[in-house]
């Protein structure tokens, strides 16, 4: 819908104001628009990611409780390479099997409960870090673009009320032609400001959940195989 601007017939459709706004606002515009378009981006890609990784954690972990040899799950843990449970177990395998074959070629038996176990628990966290490291990527760009958006918006806002209150200086008349496209630019960086950032906040919320989760699986896996390691392994 059209909306009339006073007797000079001008229109205030958005996309003829979008393309005659001035410098200022259009910057501003273009800088919101990438900033909507990288945190969409994102909202896809690490939506789909999390889902992958709840997905293959779950069948990892079911498949971790059921199996009866730890050399099997390592084998299936190149099928789940999204699932960061699966990438902690395959560091503490490694782990594990080293300090095995380093203790059989010495003739020393089991493991000690000691640095043996030390040197596994150091493994699990690393590999946590680097899981955690990589969960965590890309997600801080949602809320600086959710806490950002809305003030670049309002920057365009003040601009756009300031061209329009020039146009009224110079005309030396304050009616609806003179005031309104100005306003209609402000409002339409508000506008799109919001359209930035509501989304981005709501997926940052969603996704900082989504991480918590899957660090408590991982430190609850954590746990449950060093408890493992001290029943079968240790002598």
């Amino acid at each position: 819908m059209l909306l009339a601007a006073g007797s000079s017939g001008e229109t205030l459709d958005i996309l003829p104001l979008i393309m005659n706004a001035s410098g200022v606002v259009m910057g501003v515009l273009f800088l919101l628009i990438s900033l909507s378009v990288v945190s969409w981006f994102i909202i896809g890609y690490k939506t789909r990611y999390f889902w992958l990784a709840g997905k293959q954690s779950s069948r990892f972990l079911d498949l971790f409780w059921q199996a009866k040899r730890l050399d099997a799950v390592y084998q299936e843990c190149s099928q789940l390479r999204e699932s960061p449970v699966a990438q902690m177990f395959k560091a503490g395998y490694v782990e594990l099997t080293k300090l095995t074959q380093k203790r059989a070629e010495a003739g020393a038996g089991g493991l000690h409960d000691g640095d043996d176990l030390e040197n596994i628990e150091r493994s699990l966290r690393r590999a946590y870090t680097t899981e955690m490291t990589y969960l965590e990527s890309l997600i801080p760009f949602l809320a600086t673009t959710g806490s950002a958006a809305p003030f670049v918006g309002l920057f365009g806002t003040v601009w756009g009320i300031m061209n329009s209150f020039r146009s009224i200086g110079a005309k030396g008349a304050a009616n609806l032609s003179t005031v309104a496209p100005g306003i209609a630019e402000a409002l339409i960086a508000t506008a799109i400001g919001l359209v930035a950032a509501i989304p981005a906040v709501m997926a940052y919320n969603y996704l900082t959940r989504r991480v918590k989760v899957l660090s408590a699986e991982m430190e609850s896996f954590s746990n449950d195989f060093l408890n493992l390691v001290k029943r079968h392994f240790l002598r």
